[in-house]
């Protein structure tokens, strides 16, 4: 596994009950993957010492975060299976390729247009205007993301970005967003988990509900896109595709070439989970089954949360709170510490009212101090 946080650590644990060792290549000592790993390499990811181990000891890798070099998963590939390839991988990371990709794949998505320097924001077409200028590369979670109003509010954004390429994309009128987790394997089998619908607060993910509150025809239209898409880069492993929904029309925003955050909620609600898809197709075993077997809302916790009664000392939230609550599972990444906007955890209600589970984990969420922005 190349990357140690809890989306590592989630593999770790899938890949365990089915039977395999996991080599963790990550350079935080304390990353959450590698302490539980059956061996740790705290080495960069360029490192090539560590890669060579890595090489002649896995039998396959896979990653955990779309921001690994491109160049180490094209190595290692030279000597064993590297699911998803780097290819796929190389699209995912830069934001221009993958709007390259789902342009020349005739899929929907915002219009937009490639900024490499201040020239090619002169010449901007206007109607991209109010847009949203991001960096190519190394965004997420809203970071490297700016709301521009016009072509002066885009100029002085790309200054501040330090004249990094970016692309330059239209605001949608967004009535809700959207995503579809799915698993793809070597023989070009794909099983989509449910569609969930997602709420962002500070451009962080804060609540995932399955089912989303939208018609079947809607949801197996996002299922159809996302498997389009997996096809389209070869994809072998689990990939995440986020959608806008505008004016009962999906568009698609961005992949993520591993688990996702909104796919969480399978931990507890689906026959087989995100993680344990990644470790089947990696390893060339057949893929579970993606099925519902409950209703499910998902709810962040943000290292925000430490911080509630003292902003200069953390000190952990009241656990209690959810414990009392039956149909809520917790889940703590063991992070070794918490800092406004990390992720160090998340729960989940499960059951067979979608209304009522999401009216409980809302209420959860309160109680621990989580407010509504």
């Amino acid at each position: 596994m190349l990357g140690g946080g809890q989306l590592g650590r989630f593999f770790v644990m899938a890949a365990h009950e089915l039977g395999y060792r996991v080599m963790v290549l990550d350079p935080d000592p304390h990353s959450p993957a590698g302490r539980i790993a059956d061996h740790h390499l705290a080495a960069a990811y360029e490192d090539t010492q560590a890669l060579a181990l890595m090489a002649q000891q896995c039998a396959a890798v896979t990653t955990e975060f779309e921001n690994v070099p491109a160049d180490t998963l094209a190595y290692l590939s030279k000597f064993i299976p590297v699911r998803p390839g780097a290819e796929a991988v190389a699209i995912c990371q830069n934001r221009m390729a993958e709007k390259g990709f789902l342009r020349d794949q005739g899929l929907p998505h915002a219009p937009y247009a490639e900024i490499h320097d201040e020239a090619d924001l002169s010449k901007a077409d206007a109607a991209l205007f109010p847009g949203i200028l991001k960096v190519a590369r190394f965004g997420y979670d809203g970071k490297g993301q700016a709301r521009v109003a016009n072509r002066q509010e885009a100029l002085a954004a790309f200054r501040q970005f330090h004249g990094e390429a970016c692309v330059l994309e239209h605001m949608l009128s967004l009535d809700y967003e959207v995503s579809v987790v799915l698993a793809r394997d070597e023989n070009g089998k794909v099983e989509c988990f449910p569609t969930a619908e997602n709420s962002h607060s500070r451009g962080i993910l804060d609540v995932s509900i399955v089912p989303a509150s939208t018609s079947a025809d809607l949801a197996g239209e996002a299922e159809e896109l996302a498997a389009r898409i997996a096809t389209g880069m070869d994809y072998i492993g689990t990939l995440a595709v986020e959608f806008f929904v505008c004016k009962g029309r999906l568009y698609i925003n961005e992949m993520a070439p591993r688990p996702h955050n909104s796919g969480h909620y399978t931990l507890d609600a689906c026959v087989t989970n995100q993680f344990e898809q990644q470790v089947r197709a990696l390893c060339g075993l057949p893929l579970g089954s993606p099925r519902a077997r409950s209703g499910a809302a998902m709810v962040n916790l943000l290292g925000d949360l430490w911080f509630q009664h003292d902003p200069h000392h953390a000190r952990e939230p009241d656990w209690a709170k959810l414990h009392t609550v039956p149909n809520l599972k917790l889940h703590l990444y063991g992070k070794h510490h918490a800092r406004p906007g990390r992720k160090m955890g998340h729960f989940t209600v499960v059951g067979d009212d979608p209304a009522q589970v999401r009216q409980i984990a809302l209420e959860a969420r309160r109680a621990i101090g989580i407010r509504d922005e």
